[in-house]
This record gives C-alpha cells, structure tokens and sequence, in this order.
C-alpha cells in the first residue's frame, strides 16, 4: 500500500448537484419524496403548502414527525451520509439517503430545513445552490437559519412541538418562463392525483395512517384496484410467494365500462395517467406505492407483453419489503423495479391468469358470455375467434347463431349467395383500423347499435325474436328471457316487454 501513489479529488460542489438536478424527479415524485422522510419520522399530520408569488413562489412540507437536533440535521443535509446497503428500520421508506437533498435540488435552489427533537433546541441549515455554485476547490459550505427575510415562510412562529420543516425558494426548475398561476394549478391537479395514488394506502385515519393535506385540503386516497366493488370480475386472496413469502402478491380484474354507475366514476378509476399505463403490476414497499411497472418485460414466445387496450382492467398488487430494494433493482426515484429472475415464472404465472381474464371482460363488455346450450342464459355471440396453425388470430361469424339459422332455414336458393356474402365480412374485417382507431381514442370502438333509433332496434329484436320462437321452438316467455340475457338488446328491458304482444 505504500507504494501507492493517490491524489486528493473532491468534486466541486455547484457543478456535482447541478448534475444531480437531472435524475429525472417531476413536482409530484419530488414532494413525494420529502413525504416519505416524514412517515419514517412517524409523522400523523403533513402539511404542503405552495405559495404563488412569480418567481419569488415558494413551497413548504411541514410534518409533525419526530424531528432532529442540530447533529442530526447536518447528517441528514450531506450528500452520501448513509449507506444504502445498511440494515433500516422495517418500516423506513428510504434507501440512500440521497432523497431530501436531490428532489430539492430537481426543483429548487435554496433548501431550509427546519427542525425540532422535543427537549432540543431547534436547528435550521440551509444548502444554497447560488452560493455553492461560486465555490471553488472541495469546500461544501452548508449555510446556519433561513434565507433573510424568509423566516416566516418557514411557519414555525414561538412552535416548541416537535417536527420538521422543509422549505423550497427559487424555483427555477417549477417556474420557468412563460409560467403562469394558470400554469401552478394545474401543477398541483397533477401533485394531488400522485399523492393520492402513492399514498393511498397510508392516508386516513386508523393506526399508522397520515393526515395528508395540499394548501390545506385533505388529500383524499386513490385506490387503484377498487377494493371490494362488487363489479369486479376478480379480486383474489393475497399470495406469498415461494421462496420469497415476504412478497405478497393479489390479483384484480377491474369492472368493465358498462359495469360503472356514471361516466365519472369510470374516469375516476382510470387513475392519474389513464387506463392502459395504469395496467399491470403496482409494486409497494411498507405501503407506499414505488412504481406502476406495466407488465415487468414479462411475456410470451419471446416477446414481451406491452400496455395494450385488452389487458387494461389487469392491476396487480405486488408488496415487496425494504430488505429485498437492491435484488429488486430500486432506483433513487422510487419509479422503477425490476423482479429477481428466480420468482418471474411464479409472477408470470399469475400475471397470465390476470391478463386472460382481464381480455374477457374488455372483449365482452364485463357480460356473462353464453353457449346458447340453457334457455336461461343468452344466445351465442355473433363472433367466433379462431386460431390459426400460426398462431394468428381470425374471425368469423358463429354458423351456430339463432339467427343465422333461422334466415338459412328459410333462405332456399339465396343460401349459397348469403354464405358468400358473410364469407366477404369474414375475410374483410378492418382489424387494423379498429386496433389504430382504439389506440387513439384509448376506447374500444362503440357499436352502431347503442345509437340506432329505436325503430331501427325493434325490427331487429323482432327478427330475432321470431327466430327463437319459430325455428328453435322456444316459448315467448323463454325468448324474451334469452334476449334479455343477450347483448346489445340486454339494455333495453323495456323493449323486449313488448315483443310478441301484437
């Protein structure tokens, strides 16, 4: 070792966190972040507050943790203090020390933090980037109180309680030019949906829950899965896995469009980033939601499976605890995980059964889809999916539809004719234009049937009516009860009371 020659290189201070400024944070994952320090302070009540003044704006993350004295702040303020692979407490929702000083620094360029261990004296140090930035050599010089004339921003009046305070100036990151109070509210839109997304699980009122308010409205929980509707199609047990059975996993298949009271409520479901990102697997740690991480580069026959329309109503809950961040691949942000490769065939596994009932339901609109065996149960679906050697699918229309049956009955020399023509709709179904139509309109297309008048429906449930009376011989009570049970007819009750009353 003596042999070694080393030299001494500090980075400089203003150029290292400038850099540090683009991992990527947004408004909302950076306050999350602040938040996250205060649940492992065993705070109850956290208070953001954002101040609007142009560029003198202003926010402030004000909890009623445990707080700091003046050591443990300064440990608190550097940059690399902690060491990310060091036992934490179970229930601490960080990792590298690095989440106070670099979501700041992505949003602003003063940090106050102000705080207060009971039966301590408070302590308030301050990281200037101004002052940082004209710095030279390795000095990191870490400024003692608030900026001048900010003291009351900090809200802490003659306030001996416990707790902690962090305060965000300069916001050159949030208020760039050309940002208007417009501009701020819809900001914090944004911020309320996140943390009403991540936190959902932590907010409320019971035992080791937080009160979460946003310029002092309570910020109310998101649940992404709609725990216990009863329109779902699934909501499983929750699973351990094996070798692993600290990770939880449960599966929920979402009610389809049709299955919601009212269009809000099924906006409201779609989450903060829309149906199809929200699909997949929703991973936690200690409740706290790190990442909605689609379908985890999981797939089938090589490829892996995308967001995509059908499998949108797919959530999974995966809760993984703090010990297993590095095998999971957590990453500063909190945004991204990546499952170890001896438990992906289990999540695979379960991921498929979720995704296959999840396409059911998109596919046939959250309804019972029947065989058309039972009287008491609806008729066939018009379509038939096919697969092909390939592995392709194809569509045709079912031979086995009442309907069908009973025009081909009656149809004499026209049958070969009417054969070739649903031949032709077979072979010429626009599958591309129906898939770019739903990308883009992120809903699958409607049927002409939900704005036909209704004449135009009364002629229809009538042929089909006297298909199932005359050709397969059913009752009127029956057929009305099997057109009842049959979409798209199965929303218009009042119709079908009146079919086979002239």
């Amino acid at each position: 070792m003596s042999n070694i020659k080393t030299r001494n290189a500090p980075p400089r201070a203003g150029m290292l966190i400038e850099s540090l400024r683009g991992l990527g944070y947004t408004t909302a994952t950076a306050v999350a972040d602040i938040i996250d320090n205060s649940i492992s302070a065993g705070a109850r009540t956290v208070d953001v507050h954002v101040e609007w003044a142009g560029t003198d704006s202003w926010i402030r993350i004000t909890d009623d943790g445990c707080g700091m004295d003046d050591a443990e702040l300064e440990k608190a303020m550097q940059l690399g203090a902690r060491d990310p692979r060091h036992t934490r407490r179970a229930d601490d929702l960080g990792r590298f020390g690095m989440g106070l000083k670099t979501a700041s620094f992505s949003q602003a360029r003063a940090l106050t933090v102000h705080s207060r261990r009971s039966g301590r004296a408070p302590a308030c140090l301050r990281w200037d980037l101004d002052v940082l930035e004209g710095v030279a050599g390795g000095d990191w010089p870490m400024i003692e109180g608030p900026r001048p004339g900010s003291e009351e921003r900090l809200g802490i009046g003659h306030a001996d309680a416990p707790g902690t305070v962090v305060l965000w100036e300069d916001l050159d990151r949030i208020v760039t030019p050309g940002f208007t109070s417009d501009d701020l509210f819809e900001a914090l839109e944004t911020l309320e949906r996140h943390l009403a997304m991540v936190f959902h699980r932590l907010i409320g009122t019971a035992s080791g829950q937080i009160d979460l308010k946003l310029n002092g409205k309570r910020v109310k929980p998101w649940d992404p899965f709609l725990t216990g509707n009863l329109s779902k199609r699934l909501e499983s047990l929750e699973y351990s896995l094996l070798g692993a059975p600290e990770v939880r996993v449960q599966m929920h298949v979402l009610p389809h469009k049709d299955r919601f009271e009212t269009s809000a409520e099924f906006e409201a479901a779609a989450g903060p980033d829309g149906w199809t990102s929200q699909q997949g697997f929703h991973i936690y740690r200690n409740r706290r939601l790190l990442a909605v991480s689609g379908w985890l580069r999981l797939g089938e026959r090589g490829r892996q499976w995308p967001r995509d329309e059908a499998h949108r109503l797919a959530r999974i809950r995966l809760d993984i605890p703090n010990t297993m961040d590095s095998e999971w691949n957590i990453n500063v942000l909190k945004s991204t995980a990546s499952p170890p490769v001896r438990l992906r065939p289990q999540l695979l596994r379960l991921a498929r059964e979720a995704r296959e009932i999840a396409r059911t339901v998109y596919a046939f609109r959250g309804r019972l889809v029947s065989d058309g065996a039972e009287s008491k149960e609806g008729m066939p679906d018009i379509w038939e999916a096919i697969k092909r050697p390939s592995g392709a699918t194809a569509y045709r229309l079912s031979r086995k539809h009442d309907l069908y049956r009973s025009v081909m009955d009656r149809a004499g020399p026209l049958a070969r004719d009417i054969e070739a023509l649903l031949r032709l709709v077979e072979a010429t179904v626009p599958v591309q234009r129906i898939w770019l139509d739903t990308a883009a309109d992120d809903e699958p297309p409607v049927s002409i049937l939900e704005d036909e008048a209704d004449p135009a429906l009364v002629e229809m449930m009538e042929a089909m009516f006297d298909a199932l009376v005359q050709s397969r011989g059913l009752s009127e009570t029956e057929a009305r009860e099997r057109l009842s049970r049959t979409r798209p007819f199965d929303k218009r009750p009042d119709l079908i009371a009146g079919l086979g009353s002239k």
